[in-house]
């Protein structure tokens, strides 16, 4: 472990948590644990961030990032963890011939190594607490342009923190002091046309869920979480896919329910045997599940477009009965980001756009259909607090809406600084994480 002085310079200017696994250590103590929030839905119940910010106004505190990431930051207690990536030395010609190349497909490939950094910061004041290199290697293949070799989330039950960087390893780092406790390898991980990895790591209790979908052999494996011991793999029919698993108690099973483009698939947390599957999704099924305890809500957007209601309860296809498919919505669904699910209502945006959509959970009633809002392209998926709705483009714009039946704008705040990474919210303030710094929006 080692501390970069740069960095500390720099700062001196539905699922309940039982059921994800994710428990803060310290009771009542402030927690967004994984990359979707305590519940899992893109919720923070107990937040109320504000509302109106700009570069020069309402800033607590602006922490400058090395090198580049994407992942959506996590919380526990007072500590805020965002994993981040950055070229260190140049290659030898040896490690050079290592690699897998790919050309004319939007795909970037380095000529350096990477070093691939975790880091722990205060989070009232932004002070960098302390920044593990957790590995330092040549990447096998390039990214796209738009991705990065730190678009994974963390995840944490309070005591100890896993990080996921896929091709370049899985980590349990102790929260106090960053240091590792144990290293589990996927192995090299080769994705379609060379885009990269991402996809998060997620808890089911004592065990870790790492999904490696890609162009070769997929699979999920399973980790006992204070050891990094495989308890099961399982082979997955799936191209590449860059999706995060959702975990929930349901239906006398803890599930595992990850996304995929031939099926939906539900694992038993503890022996890997699929409980369900259904298929119906698009190419390149990247959005998460999200479940109110009773049904998962998936969808993808890309050559298409696909949202379905489906019962945790079932069994087997799901498609064989049809009282396991709820209701199915056939437009406006999202390619990257993951749709948000709060008071029994589904928002989701169309494609990368910002075309909102908003269905009734429990009828799949339409309430908002495509309603344009005055944002860019977007990755980051919605979040909701107060009883509004966070939605932050890739150029840095946040609408915040109120949210309801009709559709009110609340604000539209503006950084400097592009964005991919979801918004959090703890307590009366907002994380923001951009490509270079991490934001702390509130009363300074």
């Amino acid at each position: 472990m080692r501390i970069h002085a740069h960095l500390v310079l720099s700062v001196l200017l539905a699922a309940p948590l039982a059921a994800q696994g994710a428990e803060d250590a310290s009771a009542g103590a402030p927690a967004w644990p994984t990359w979707r929030g305590p519940l899992g839905t893109g919720e923070a119940p107990d937040a109320d961030p504000p509302v109106h910010w700009s570069e020069t106004e309402n800033i607590a505190w602006k922490t400058p990032l090395p090198g580049h990431g994407k992942s959506t930051p996590i919380v526990s207690g007072d500590r805020i963890f965002v994993l981040a990536a950055t070229p260190s030395r140049p290659a030898t010609e040896e490690e050079l011939a290592q690699r897998i190349t790919f050309s004319g497909m939007r795909t970037e490939t380095p000529d350096h190594l990477i070093a691939f950094l975790v880091l722990a910061l205060d989070r009232r004041t932004g002070a960098v607490l302390w920044d593990n290199m957790v590995a330092e290697r040549l990447p096998l293949t390039g990214v796209h342009r738009t991705n990065g070799y730190a678009s994974f989330s963390p995840v944490t039950d309070g005591d100890a923190l896993y990080v996921s960087f896929g091709s370049y390893g899985v980590y349990a780092l102790d929260v106090e002091t960053g240091d590792v406790r144990w290293t589990y390898e996927l192995g090299p991980q080769v994705t379609r046309k060379g885009w990269g990895e991402a996809g998060s790591p997620a808890l089911a209790g004592d065990t870790l869920i790492v999904v490696a979908d890609q162009e070769g052999e997929s699979r999920i494996h399973a980790l006992d979480k204070a050891t990094g011991e495989v308890r099961w793999v399982r082979d997955r029919d799936e191209p590449s896919t860059w999706t995060t698993p959702l975990v929930v108690e349901a239906a006398g099973k803890l599930q595992v329910i990850v996304n995929g483009t031939t099926a939906v698939r539900s694992y038993d947390a503890r022996t890997g045997d699929v409980l369900w599957h259904c298929d119906g999704q698009t190419v390149n099924a990247i959005p998460s599940p999200v479940t109110d305890g009773k049904f998962a809500i998936c969808t993808s957007g890309y050559q298409g477009s696909a949202c379905l209601a489906l019962s945790l309860a079932g069994r087997g296809d799901l498609r064989a009965d049809e009282k396991n498919i709820a209701w199915s919505h056939p437009r406006g669904t999202p390619y990257v980001s993951s749709p948000l699910l709060v008071d029994g209502r589904v928002y989701f945006l169309s494609g990368n756009s910002g075309l909102l959509s908003c269905l009734e959970l429990a009828t799949g009633e339409v309430l908002l259909d495509r309603k344009r809002l005055d944002v860019g392209n977007v990755y980051a998926s919605p979040m909701a607090a107060a009883g509004r709705i966070y939605i932050v483009d890739r150029e840095g714009t946040t609408v915040v809406l109120r949210h309801g039946d009709e559709l009110e704008v609340l604000a539209t705040n503006v950084v400097d600084e592009p964005i991919d990474a979801s918004p959090v919210a703890i307590g009366d303030m907002l994380f923001l994480r951009s490509r270079t710094s991490l934001y702390a929006i509130g009363t300074p």
